[in-house]
């Protein structure tokens, strides 16, 4: 048989009701609670509660916060009023249990209604994202095709001016050739010329002029052989090219020189510390030895609710890195789930310290620093140092209506315990 549990307390203001009830010493879970529109029901093997609410809330808004013992309901009502009694007196058995199964129906089709919504989300996320891809890919081929046709230009424009330049040259060599078949019957002419006159009868000419036929005949091919003889073909050789040694594979004018050099400077003094301070690293991988592979791994240690794991993962990381904000932030969540409540404060205040200065780019960071101290503050009964994170946090997201209603149920509670003193 259940145990009914009857102590509660209550108070409300025209739009929420602030409800409070004891766990006696059970451990309440998210799953142990059910709200729908007008009925609420915890269930903590063996304690049972159940109640039928005065009028309609605001289910989707209204939120439990569970923490020292007990659940803190903010319920919001649907319409401002203010309710005679929290449940409806003298409640029987068939309205309780016709409020019961709708309220089941209705949890379901909510469920169903939000499967889809999230489904057709999916699928305009997918569409959205290869609709941007296609455009992307569109506008790169664009752009080769416009290199190509500017290449293609380009090459075109040296071609035609280096068939002009073959053109000229060529037409330069056939008018030398031209002056010299005009010059030479000139010279043969003349030299017919004096050969008449340096013939006295026919037999010496016959002499004479198979001598100087002869001589002349040598030294016409002679003169013809330099003209016409061709250069001997170039002896092979080998050039050598050098290029500028490089570490990164890419191109010297396509690369950043002071990234590069900043990068290989802290590559170098990770290893240097790595080999120097942690002798404990010596039996790990190369990748391993990565701050950035081993937050990955506290991350996933930590979606699988092994905490300790994530922080021995993450105080590893630190070593290696101290300077990486992220690490402090995600150590802190793992102490909030092991209740570390004092290292989790630590922690986010390091995290807080890293993100410096405060640019749009680490405000969720920030907003998720905040919040964690707050939170931690807050299970140590620090309402007021809790209240001041929270807060903080709401300056840089001001819009974030879960951090403005936690906020809201701090104020309560300090109020509570300042009117209990």
């Amino acid at each position: 048989m259940p145990v009914w549990l009857r102590q509660h307390s209550w108070r409300q203001t025209l739009t929420a009701v602030y409800f409070s009830l004891p766990l006696r010493g059970a451990r309440a879970t998210p799953a142990n609670i059910f709200c729908s529109e007008q009925y609420l029901k915890v269930s903590i093997p063996p304690f049972l509660f159940e109640a039928v609410l005065y009028a309609p809330i605001d289910d989707t808004n209204s939120t439990a916060k569970i923490g020292n013992g007990n659940i803190f309901f903010t319920l919001y009502k649907k319409e401002p009023a203010m309710w005679d009694s929290l449940t409806i007196e003298n409640a029987g058995k068939e309205k309780l249990q016709y409020l019961r199964e709708n309220a089941v129906l209705k949890a379901q089709e909510k469920a169903k209604e939000e499967t889809e919504a999230k489904k057709i989300t999916k699928q305009e996320h997918k569409k959205y994202a290869l609709e941007a891809i296609m455009k992307v890919e569109e506008a790169e081929r664009k752009r080769i095709a416009d290199l190509k046709e500017e290449e293609r230009q380009k090459v075109t424009k040296e071609l035609e001016s280096w068939k002009n330049q073959q053109k000229d040259k060529y037409k330069s060599i056939q008018k030398k050739g031209e002056l010299h078949q005009e010059v030479q019957p000139l010279k043969e002419r003349k030299n017919a010329k004096q050969n008449k006159t340096r013939i006295p009868n026919e037999g010496t000419s016959k002499i004479r002029l198979k001598s100087m036929k002869g001589r002349g005949s040598c030294s016409i091919f002679s003169q013809n052989l330099k003209e016409e003889q061709l250069p001997g073909p170039r002896a092979a050789a080998t050039i050598k090219v050098n290029f500028t040694p490089r570490v990164f594979p890419t191109a010297l004018r396509e690369s950043r020189v002071a990234e590069e050099e900043e990068w290989l400077h802290k590559q170098a003094e990770a290893r240097r510390i790595i080999n120097s301070d942690l002798s404990e690293l010596e039996d790990l991988k190369e990748e391993e030895k990565n701050p950035d592979w081993l937050k990955d791994k506290g991350n996933k240690m930590f979606a699988m609710e092994n905490y300790l794991g994530a922080i021995n993962a993450y105080n590893l990381a630190m070593k290696l890195n101290n300077k990486l904000p992220l690490l402090y932030l995600n150590r802190a969540a793992c102490h909030l789930k092991l209740r570390n409540l004092h290292k989790a404060i630590e922690d986010s205040s390091k995290a807080l310290e890293l993100l410096t200065p405060p640019v749009p780019d680490n405000e969720n960071a920030r907003v998720k620093a905040h919040v964690r101290r707050g939170t931690a503050f807050c299970q140590l009964e620090l309402y007021a140092e809790g209240l001041q994170d929270y807060e903080a946090a709401l300056k840089i997201d001001p819009k974030n209506k879960n951090i403005e209603k936690d906020a809201e149920e701090i104020r309560h509670l300090i109020q509570e315990t300042m009117q209990s003193s």
